[in-house]
């Protein structure tokens, strides 16, 4: 099944204030997702990314980690694609 990744506007304009180490992982990470597809991404780990289903507010949403700070929100939608729509990425607070 193809995926699709689209980035809301909101995301584009924290991926541009990122830090270039940042960047270069979403970049990364987006083109494992359309070489491989979300699911082997998830099942491989994706170079210790921990892609998780979040709760609370956020569910339905899920996460992965950038590095130790940095994390990137998306939300998986199935049709005859799966679009993956990436949010916010954020520097997490602890």
């Amino acid at each position: 099944m193809e995926t699709v990744v689209q980035i809301s506007k909101k995301a584009e304009k924290q991926i541009d204030k990122a830090p270039i180490e940042i960047i270069e992982s979403i970049i990364e990470w987006v083109s494992m997702i359309e070489t491989i597809g979300l699911e082997q991404v998830r099942k491989n780990g994706g170079k210790g990314l921990h892609d998780e289903a979040l709760k609370g507010k956020l569910r339905g949403t899920r996460s992965i980690r950038l590095n130790k700070a940095w994390r990137l929100y998306y939300k998986e939608e199935r049709n005859e694609v799966i679009l993956v729509n990436i949010i916010r990425i954020d520097k997490h607070e602890y």
